[in-house]
Parts: structure tokens; C-alpha cells; sequence
């Protein structure tokens, strides 16, 4: 198994990135992202994957992969469509450095899932580290 991480660009906060992915799959179902490239170890992604969404700087989400297949954005241009499972699984927050695209994450190196009474702790993780007080 294998994972992919992913800034989410434009999005504040956890419940930022669930009304928009909640908006984009009422308008266009099932819930996809849109990606450039193909990933060459999709079978190993598909095999339990999920994406982890770096917001503001810090891993705080992730969400079960289920689908791998190319696409046509409007424009026309190809591109790569990751099927995506609608539920967010909040995890501990992860300090992301800024990247292009996204990156493979081995399921060590990902951080854990969080107890649902302690998934708010996340961001407020990600604000105090902005304001350098972490």
C-alpha cells in the first residue's frame, strides 16, 4: 500500500475542503480530483491508498482513494482523475513543507488518524504554528 499527499491549494480549513468537495460532487458525481500526471505506482495506491491534504502547512485530512483513471478536463487537456471517497478521516497534524503536484507517502511516514474527540486539535496545531508559537 501506498499514499499520496497533496496541498490543498486555495482552502482554508478542514471544513473548507469538505464544502467544496461536497459542491463539486453534487455538480459533477462521483467526488474526483483532478490531477496532471498519473501516478506509476497507482496499484499499489489502490491497494488501501488515501490522499493526505496539506492545508495552511499542515497535514490535517486524508481521504480513502478508490478510483485511478484518465480524464479530460474542460479545456480538453488530459489529465489524471483520483476517485475519492467523500468521508474525511481526520489525522495528527504533520508540518508540510510547500511542494508542486503531489508526493508518494509511505504508510509509515503518514500520521495517524485522530480520535474523533480530538480532531479539532489539528488545526488548532496548524494556527499555532503560524503564528510560530510551535
Amino acid at each position: 500500500m501506498l499514499h499520496l499527499v497533496k496541498l490543498a491549494v486555495g482552502i482554508r480549513d478542514v471544513g473548507h475542503l469538505a464544502a467544496v468537495q461536497q459542491a463539486r460532487a453534487a455538480a459533477d458525481p462521483p467526488l474526483r480530483h483532478l490531477t496532471r500526471n498519473m501516478p506509476r505506482r497507482a496499484a499499489e495506491i489502490l491497494a488501501g491508498g488515501s490522499i493526505y491534504w496539506s492545508i495552511a502547512g499542515t497535514i490535517l485530512v486524508r481521504q480513502r482513494i478508490l478510483a485511478i483513471e484518465p480524464a479530460t478536463r474542460l479545456d480538453g487537456t488530459g489529465c489524471t482523475a483520483l476517485g475519492l471517497d467523500p468521508a474525511l478521516v481526520r489525522v495528527a497534524g504533520q508540518p508540510m513543507k510547500p511542494f508542486q503536484g503531489w508526493r508518494y507517502l509511505r504508510p509509515e511516514d503518514a500520521p495517524p488518524d485522530l480520535a474523533e474527540e480530538a480532531a479539532g486539535t489539528g488545526e488548532m496545531e496548524a494556527a499555532l504554528r503560524a503564528l510560530g508559537l510551535l
